[in-house]
Formats: C-alpha cells, structure tokens, sequence
C-alpha cells in the first residue's frame, strides 16, 4: 500500500507538454492501469502470502521474501528506469516494461515452487521499475500544465479505491478458487489489465525524444544492488539460520557498500545515478532518513498484522483482507486531512501525523497484551489511527523533503525518494518480519504481534526527532 504514495508524485524527468492532445485521457487511462497493476502487485501478496506457503511449502522466510524481492528489485532499478526512458524514449521502456511485468505475472501463477515464485516476483519488480516512472513524464508531455492539476485531482481518488479494494480482492481470489487456481489468480488477474495496458500504450502513446548520448552509471547499480541484498538477505534468513557469524559480516559489508556507493556516486564523472549535490544536503539526508524509518515501520507492521490474522487468528484470506480495511479507511481519511491541515501546521504536520502513528501502534499493543485471541473489531481502532497518521504524513513528507533542495536538483532528488520508500519497505519487511516470526515461534501469536508493534516504535520516534531538520514549510506543488 505504501508505494500507493510514490505514484501519486510527479515524473521524475520533465518535458514541454503537447496542449490539447486529443488522445491524452486515454493515455491518462493507460499509465493508471499501470500504476493499479503495480499497487494490486505490492498488496495482494500481503494477504495471498499463507495461502502460497501452504501450497508451495517454504519456511516462514517464504513469506517476507515475496513481498521483499519485488520491492528490493524495484528499489534498486527505479532510478534505472527512469534514465533508461530518458535514454531510449519513455514509450519505449513503458511497453518494455509493461510487457515484462505482465509475462512475470503469468510466471508467478504458474510457479511450479515458492524458490522459483520468489525469483519470479524479483523479476516482476524489475520490469515495475521499468514502467512505473515513465507514466508521469508522458502526461507531462500531454497535458498542458494548467491541466495537470485535474489529472492528480483524478489519479488520487482511484488509486485511493484501488488501495481500498485490493485486500479485499486478494483475499476473495483466492476463496473464489475459480478453476481450481487458488492462490494463483492474485497473479493472474493481472494478466488481462497488462495485455489491455500494453495494447492501450502501443495504440495512444506519444512517441517521446530519445537521449541515447546519455550513459548509465553501471557501477553504481551493481554497488547498490551488491550493498541493499547484503543488508536484506541476513535480515531475513539470519533468524532460520541461527544468527551465525556470516549474517552480520553480511550486514557489515553491507554498510561498506554503501559508504563505498556514496563515494563512488560524489567523484563519478558524466551522468551518476544519484547528483552528488543531494548526498551533500543534511537536510535532504536528514529527509531519506525519515522516509527509511517510517515507511519501513508501515510496511513491516502491515505485513505483520496480515501474517497475525490468518497464521495467528486462522482468519481466511477474505476475513484477513476485511481485516484491513480500517488501515486503509483511515489512510484515505488521513490524506484528506493532511491535504486540508498542511498550510496551517507545516512541518508540524508531519510530527502529528507520526504521533497519530504511534498512538495507533501503543493501541494495537495493548489491544493484543496479555489476551489470547483477537477479532477483527479489537484490531480495528489501533489500525484506523495507523493508517490515519501515515496518510496524514507521509503524503505531505516528500513535498516537505524536496522543499530543502535547488529547483535543478527536484527531479534526481525525487527519484531517488521514490526508490527510498520502496527500499524501506523491503527493510521494514525484513527486520519486523524477522522480529515477528521469532516470537511467533515460542509465543502466542497475539504476543508476537504486541512485540512487532512495540518494536515499530523505534523508527517511528528516530522518523519524528528527524523531522525537525526538515524544511518548515512545504515546496508548492506547482515546482
């Protein structure tokens, strides 16, 4: 649901908009199709992933990898795609990666095991990364400015039913089990939108300018790639294994990559991967660091409550989907009054809607100490003020980042945010997974969910102390 957030901002490139293009609704028609597929994909196996385990097999690992490898995949070639599009056109690498996502989509419902499903999933993200950031740069180039206020006015609202629908779509897929497919038609309901989306884009897309002097900072994404599975792999197979010694050499190399990524990233000569102008800023650093630690703990707890509910509460997969709907209502709600609050508040803005999160996440906690079962209606008001808190926030948090950079610098830096969230998600995924899954094992499954949602609160007081260092006031939308 996070990456819900990251669709609703701007291209990260920019191009002189072709006024009146007859055909521009109907382009608009195509780049949401593709950004539903994309948020049906990141939600779905949230609430699919038991279903998958108990047909495929695998460790609890299993479960935390499905959501981890599409979003550590997309992560990690975001920034790609994006530059690719600027390299080769971006109608090109949309059917490019509109095609990919959807062939994907069709080999993970016929993944014959949960190995061969998870590296599937890894390759699904890939081709995301591929298509998602071309969407926006193209609208850019059809509508006129004046109009693009109407075009997120009407993006935010279906993506908002979208993310509302998809639990409860998930789960009545794979009750429905049409044609005996179980499990298997949360992908392959993707099949039919990505065949439309792909024939929609070759019929009414622009055919935009390519840049093929531009070079791709090869060394750069293998040091990412390399220093991102280093810090995720250990997180999520390390508890399996035991902790041995290799799981935290594993996270030390990890950090080294990274410090090596920043260096190679401020000497590197012609088009690096991220500007080093940003990787000077503190207060754009400060705002990576608030992003890591909040969206990590929103999508490490969502997947968590959806693991409780069916593995913990043996809910079916249409019960757990309904489970969730609070969150979802009160991410909706959220957004709306973060929306209408942010002018007044400011940065404040953020700070309340943190502490709304973790006033949600104490509730929960309680919600779940000391008792042996818990109903859908208990888990109800601790997820309504999570979701609440997270639309409030972090719908407003990348306008509050971006306001601390120079107006040459809020593509690069928004493209990379975008791949912050979906990286932090794959962290959250891991790390309160991991937290879960060992309580889990020796615990009642309400007390392993109480742990999970009180481990959740220490990013969310690192996220709210670094909100501080961010700009006072938002960058108007219209930069």
């Amino acid at each position: 649901m996070p990456e819900t957030i990251a669709a609703s901002r701007p291209s990260i490139t920019s191009a002189q908009p072709v006024a009146g293009n007859p055909l521009r609704w109907l382009v608009f028609s195509v780049v949401l199709a593709a950004n539903v597929m994309d948020l049906l994909d990141a939600t779905i196996v949230n609430v699919a992933g038991p279903s998958i385990r108990r047909a495929l097999g695998g460790s609890p690992s299993t479960l935390q990898w499905l959501s981890a490898g599409y979003t550590l995949a997309f992560a990690v070639f975001l920034i790609t795609g994006a530059r690719l599009g600027d390299m080769f056109g971006r109608r090109r690498l949309f059917l490019v990666g509109s095609a990919g996502f959807t062939l994907m989509s069709a080999a993970c419902a016929a993944a014959p095991s949960s190995s061969v499903l998870i590296a599937f999933r890894v390759l699904q993200g890939g081709f995301g990364a591929l298509m998602i950031p071309q969407g926006f740069g193209i609208l850019k180039e059809v509508f006129a400015e004046d109009e693009m206020g109407k075009v997120f006015g009407a993006f935010g609202p279906m993506m908002g039913l979208s993310m509302l629908a998809a639990p409860i779509l998930a789960g009545a897929l794979v009750e429905a089990n049409l044609w005996g497919t179980g499990w298997r038609l949360v992908f392959l309901i993707n099949v039919p939108i990505g065949i439309a989306t792909f024939a929609g884009g070759a019929r009414v897309l622009p055919r935009t300018v390519a840049h093929p002097g531009l070079r791709l900072d090869i060394g750069g994404i293998v040091l990412v790639g390399l220093a991102l599975t280093a810090i995720i792999y250990p997180l999520i197979q390390g508890r399996a294994a035991g902790w041995p010694a290799w799981t935290f050499i594993s996270l030390g190399a990890g950090a080294l990559l990274l410090g090596a990524f920043a260096l190679w990233e401020r000497h590197r000569q012609g088009d690096p991967l991220i500007d080093p102008r940003l990787l000077a800023n503190r207060t754009y650093t400060s705002g990576i660091l608030v992003a890591l630690a909040f969206f990590g703990a929103f999508g490490g707890l969502l997947l968590c409550v959806s693991l409780f509910t069916q593995l913990g509460e043996g809910f079916s997969p249409i019960h757990a989907g309904l489970s969730l709907i609070a969150m979802v209502v009160g991410m909706i709600a959220g957004m709306g009054a973060g929306t209408a609050l942010v002018g007044h508040l400011g940065r404040h803005l953020l700070h309340l809607g943190v502490a709304v999160v973790a006033t949600g996440a104490v509730a929960l906690g309680l919600t779940v100490t000391g008792a042996r079962t818990a109903s859908t209606l208990d888990l109800a008001p601790g997820l309504f003020l999570i979701g609440a808190g997270a639309g409030m926030s972090l719908g407003q948090l990348f306008d509050f980042i971006l306001a601390g950079v120079g107006m040459d610098e809020v593509g690069s830096a928004s493209g990379v945010l975008e791949a912050i969230q979906q990286l932090s998600t794959a962290v959250g995924v891991a790390a309160l997974g991991t937290i879960f899954f060992s309580a889990f094992t020796h615990h009642l499954p309400t007390h392993a969910l109480a742990i999970t949602a009180w481990a959740c609160l220490a990013p969310i007081a690192l996220a709210f102390a670094l909100i501080f260092r961010l700009p006072m006031k938002a960058r108007e939308p219209a930069t």
